[in-house]
């Protein structure tokens, strides 16, 4: 191998290492002193990509001190997802060859590849590469190196095939960051929902990662190292898709990705694409649209070219417009139009609401964490098909339903209106806020409010906090409410009788079995005709 003792000879000339990567063809395309993991090509930069092949480029790399690559040097591999790393131990013995060339300074190396990662050896795995033991240089040679590619590649494929996943289906991993304002619990419970939530958007969660740091970092949220161990992760297990547990900035997004190699988004994006599946009616649509964009917008930077200034030659040359600021200008003409459809919907709901108030009769809004149950009240009183299903933000669009409620004293039916409002979360993205007021006014004006509880989520304690700081932060109406805690058939007696002890005057039920459900007309009954008597 000519090409390997000439790198010798120059690795030897200026005592560093030296690595040359090398596509199929034999065609030498990158060439760097250092080490594999100081001249690694970057994932976005390879020319091909994918979990059942490989990138097509092989990496040769001397080594002075003649050892074995280090592990480094393998995660390097890993990250590139390279045909193979071919570690050349320079002997420093080497000598001219007459006639030109070099020859000698190269007799043994290492070869290492990676593995792949089947399902039933995941758990036992060591490493994702094996590496062989110091081999002759005529055992490196191209040809052998090719036949091995070529099953390794053979090799992925079937096991890419045999765990691959829904079509379509997004592949997740899940990063949280604790900082120190955050406790272990809150951060756990933070991760659980954000799994929770790549769930209810239809993708899959493969590896849930963290780290704990003082304060996120600027460029990478996370610290250098764990971004490797991150886009490690990615290449390891097929993943396309990174979801952070905080709001990312334009150059933090970019800056992952471009390390990683695959997408990268953070909890808010999540939401706003939850929101998108589920919305319904040309309302909700309307809503969810103009809060995706509301967030886009801030974040909209230009990247290469693409985001160049327009135009070129004679009478182009100049200040002009670039990309970016016509995309921005769009957008922002998109967002006027869509506000005034909103404030359009605003105004039509609040005639719908003047129409009730003027028929005297009371409303009642169900409020509540998301997936606390609400529909399936709804629907439990009032015969409603509400969709109602055990996930987060199952139901957008608010549904108002009426529901009559017997008095047994004179046997006379006071009808009350019931509305089923969108579902709250823990930091409710500001977007979404906005783009819903029209919605949420629902809940300003209501004459009395249920406040939902899931009882079986070990966070309902923390989940009551956020439905609260939510309503605070609305221009609410001295509005009474009572508090339902609900699927308390899931949880043990032990959790309902202290739940009860700390709040005595809430109702407990549960609402898809119609347990509670008569205690709770009897509770809105009095109510009612308490305000009446007012």
């Amino acid at each position: 191998m000519e090409l390997a003792q000439r790198l010798g000879a120059i690795s030897q000339e200026i005592k560093q290492p030296v690595s040359v990567y090398v596509n199929r063809r034999g065609q030498i395309i990158r060439v760097g002193v250092g080490t594999p993991r100081q001249t690694q090509i970057p994932p976005l930069e390879l020319p091909r990509y994918g979990e059942k092949r490989l990138s097509g480029i092989r990496c040769l790399t001397t080594d002075l001190k003649g050892e074995a690559p280090r592990e480094s040097s393998l995660i390097a591999m890993a990250l590139q997802r390279l045909d193979a790393l071919v570690v050349l131990s320079v002997t420093g013995q080497g000598f001219a060859k007459r006639g030109g060339g070099v020859t000698g300074y190269v007799d043994t190396g290492y070869l290492a590849h990676l593995l792949p990662q089947s399902s039933d050896d995941m758990e036992d795995r060591v490493a994702d590469w094996v590496v062989s033991p110091a081999v002759d240089l005529e055992d490196l040679a191209e040809e052998a190196i090719l036949d091995l590619v070529e099953n390794l590649e053979a090799e992925f494929e079937r096991e890419f095939v045999a765990r691959q996943v829904e079509a379509g289906q997004e592949r997740v991993l899940v990063m949280g960051l604790k900082t120190s304002e955050v406790d272990d619990q809150s951060f756990a419970e933070g991760l659980t929902e954000l799994e929770r939530l790549v769930d209810s958007a239809g993708a899959q969660v493969l590896q849930v990662m963290q780290q704990n740091r003082s304060k996120p970092h600027p460029q990478t949220v996370v610290g250098e190292g764990k971004v490797e161990e991150l886009a490690l992760a990615v290449q390891t297990t097929g993943a396309n898709l990174v979801v952070f547990d905080r709001d990312l900035s334009a150059a933090q997004v970019r800056n992952l990705e471009q390390r990683c190699g695959v997408r990268v988004i953070d909890r808010t994006e999540l939401i706003l694409d939850i929101f998108a599946q589920r919305a319904q009616s040309r309302a909700g649509k309307l809503q969810v649209e103009l809060a995706q964009l509301e967030y886009l917008l801030p974040k909209l930077v230009g990247r290469g070219q693409g985001m160049s200034r327009l135009g070129g030659g004679i009478g182009t040359r100049g200040p002009g417009e670039t990309k970016l600021e016509t995309e921005r200008r769009t957008i922002q003409s998109r967002i006027a139009k869509l506000q005034k459809q909103v404030n359009e919907l605003q105004s039509h709901r609040s005639r719908l609401r003047n129409q009730r108030q003027q028929q005297a009769v009371p409303t009642v809004a169900i409020v509540g964490y998301t997936n606390a149950g609400k529909s399936t009240l709804l629907n439990a009183l009032t015969q409603a098909d509400i969709y109602a299903a055990d996930q987060l933000f199952a139901t957008l669009d608010p549904t108002t339903r009426r529901l009559s409620l017997l008095d047994p004293g004179n046997q006379t039916y006071h009808p009350i209106l019931l509305t089923d409002t969108v579902g709250f979360i823990h930091k409710l993205p500001d977007a979404l806020v906005d783009a819903f007021r029209a919605t949420l006014e629902e809940v300003t004006e209501a004459d009395l409010l249920l406040q939902m509880v899931d009882l079986s989520d070990r966070a309902w304690r923390r989940q009551i906090a956020s439905v609260a700081n939510i309503l605070a932060e609305m221009p609410l109406a001295t509005s009474p409410m009572v508090m339902v805690f609900n699927k308390i058939d899931q949880v043990p007696s032990e959790a309902l009788a202290a739940a009860q002890a700390d709040y005595p005057e809430a109702i407990f039920l549960a609402a898809a079995q119609g347990i509670g459900l008569e205690t709770l007309k009897k509770r809105l009954l009095e109510q009612i005709l308490t305000d009446l008597t007012d």
